[in-house]
């Protein structure tokens, strides 16, 4: 009986063990489809070269995604995991309102500044007009969490009389997230069109200030002065 128990212990021990190694096997290859992607496009992008940076045949990238496409959503579904974890990891219960929003904006800003292929692999998506974000079901969900929890602080200060009332959250984040963006993926033509040098020590730095005051400047509950009425 005993020895019955070992061996079913074992063959119990298997299944999960091979899911496991499925599971890296899968996290090694998006890995190096998301550095493929990022240094040559989507469209530059090979599976030869991929399947390179694994050490793994071609076949086993066909074993786990059936094409180049399916790599690319499994790409784009891992950045903006890494994305949503990173603001996940932020517990914005923890702030009062206006610290929470400039926690939030530093936390969203940097995560671009020390992931620039987020910014290199969306801007490809959206030259695609989102043809295969839109068939991701996961990333449609994933924001959802961050949304309400940003909707309570944002409550909370409006309680607390610190914010204006009618913030659409949806707009509030997308501005955020787009402050950033724009100046991280724009710096390098911005530069010359103004003949100013965003790449410049400091200059990510200015930026985050710059951005954390406009969008607290739009929060905040101020009262028009009687002549600006």
């Amino acid at each position: 009986m005993v020895e019955k128990r070992k061996r079913d212990s074992a063959s119990d021990a298997k299944p999960v063990g091979k899911k496991r190694d499925a599971e890296r096997t899968r996290l090694v290859i998006i890995q190096a489809a998301r550095e493929e992607f990022a240094e040559n496009g989507y469209d530059g992008a090979r599976t030869d070269r991929i399947a390179v940076r694994t050490g793994m045949s071609k076949g086993v990238l066909y074993h786990y995604f059936n094409s180049k496409d399916d790599l690319f959503v499994a790409v784009l579904e891992d950045i903006y995991l890494e994305l949503r974890s990173q603001n996940e990891a932020l517990v914005l219960d923890d702030f009062e309102p206006e610290a929470g929003i400039r926690e939030l904006i530093a936390h969203t800003y940097n995560y671009f500044v020390n992931h620039p292929e987020f910014i290199v692999l969306v801007n490809s998506e959206n030259l695609m007009k989102s043809h295969h974000l839109e068939r991701s079901q996961s990333v449609r969900s994933m924001f959802a969490p961050l949304s309400h929890r940003l909707g309570e602080l944002i409550s909370r200060g409006q309680e607390q009389g610190i914010f204006r009332a009618n913030v659409d959250i949806i707009e509030l984040y997308i501005s955020i997230v787009g402050l950033g963006y724009f100046f991280l993926s724009n710096r390098w033509t911005l530069s010359v069109v103004f003949n100013r040098d965003l790449l410049a020590e400091g200059a990510e730095e200015k930026r985050l200030a710059h951005m954390t005051e406009l969008v607290l400047d739009y929060l905040r509950n101020v009262k028009p002065m009687d002549g600006l009425k």
